[in-house]
C-alpha cells in the first residue's frame, strides 16, 4: 500500500516510481514468457516496420505468469487507494523496445487515445509499469513531463505514419510550453521496478539504439465506474469486460515461477 507522502508526490507530480517491487525470480519468468509471447503469430503482437517486435497486447488472457500479474496486489492495490474504488483491466500490454531496433513513442497523453477511440468518460484511469529489463538513461527510457497532468486532456494530432502504432500525438510547441514550466524526468532502475503515472502526463520515449533491450509491462487500470462507452478498437486492444479485478495472493506469481521449473533462470 502507498503512502500519505507517496499519495501526495503522485497528485502533485503525476507519476510515481517503486523500485525493485517484484523479486528477481518473479522478473525472470516474466521476461522469459515475454519472449515466448513475442515469437507467436496472433493478432495481439504487434511488430514494428522491420519486424522486431514492438508490443504483446492482452498477455494475460492467453499466458498464465501474465494473468497472475495482471491481478498482482501490488499492482491492484495502490491504484485502488488513489481511485477509492475497485479497478478493471482496460488494456494490458508488453512493450518490447528491441534492442537496436526499437522505434520512438511520439510524444502524448494516454487518456487522449482513451477518450478518443474508446469513449472512457473522465481521466479515472491510469497505467502501471513493471520494469522487466533494466531500463537505463541510453536504452530508450520513457520520458515524463511533471505535473503536465494537471493541464488536462490537451489537443492533439492523429500519427498514422511515424511508426507502426497509430498515435495521439502532441505538437512540439504543446510539448516545449509544458517542459519550460516542468521539465523532463526519465525514471530508470533495475528490472523489477514499478512506475505509474496519470492518465494525462505527457509522455514519450526515444528509439533504442543500444545492445540493451528495453521491455516493460503495461497495466492499464480503469476504476470500474469510469467504464468505456464507446470502444472503436478491437476487444483485446480495449478489454470490454469490466469485471473488477479480484487480487490474487501476494505469492502466486513467485509459486507459478517455481512450480513451472522458470525460476531457474533467477539463480
Amino acid at each position: 500500500m502507498l503512502t500519505h507522502e507517496q499519495i501526495a508526490q503522485f497528485h502533485e507530480d503525476g507519476w510515481l516510481f517503486l523500485p525493485e517491487l517484484f523479486a528477481p525470480e518473479e522478473v525472470a519468468v516474466l521476461r522469459r514468457e515475454a519472449e515466448a509471447v513475442y515469437k507467436e503469430h496472433r493478432p495481439e503482437v504487434w511488430r514494428e516496420k522491420n519486424g522486431a517486435p514492438r508490443t504483446a497486447f492482452a498477455a494475460h488472457t492467453f499466458n498464465e505468469a501474465f494473468r497472475l500479474l495482471g491481478a498482482h496486489p501490488r499492482m491492484i492495490r495502490p491504484v485502488e487507494q488513489i481511485f477509492g474504488e475497485p479497478v478493471y483491466m482496460h488494456q494490458f500490454k508488453i512493450n518490447a523496445k528491441s534492442a537496436f531496433t526499437g522505434e520512438v513513442w511520439q510524444w502524448h497523453q494516454d487518456y487522449g487515445t482513451w477518450r478518443r477511440d474508446d469513449g472512457m468518460p473522465e481521466a479515472r484511469a491510469m497505467n502501471i509499469a513493471v520494469f522487466l529489463d533494466e531500463v537505463m538513461p541510453i536504452n530508450g527510457p520513457l520520458l515524463l513531463v511533471p505535473r503536465s497532468q494537471k493541464e488536462g486532456n490537451l489537443e492533439a494530432g492523429h500519427d498514422l505514419e511515424t511508426t507502426s502504432y497509430p498515435l495521439w500525438t502532441l505538437d512540439n510547441d504543446t510539448v516545449t510550453r509544458l517542459v519550460e514550466k516542468g521539465g523532463i524526468v526519465a525514471p530508470t532502475g533495475k528490472p523489477g521496478g514499478m512506475l505509474m503515472f496519470h492518465g494525462n502526463l505527457v509522455h514519450g520515449s526515444a528509439g533504442n539504439i543500444t545492445p540493451y533491450p528495453r521491455k516493460i509491462v503495461y497495466l492499464t487500470l480503469n476504476a470500474v465506474s469510469n467504464h468505456i462507452q464507446k470502444p472503436t478498437r478491437p476487444e483485446f486492444i480495449a478489454h470490454q469486460d469490466f469485471t473488477p479485478i479480484q487480487p490474487v495472493e501476494d505469492d502466486a506469481l513467485l509459486r507459478y515461477a517455481r512450480s513451472s521449473g522458470l525460476a531457474a533462470a533467477a539463480e
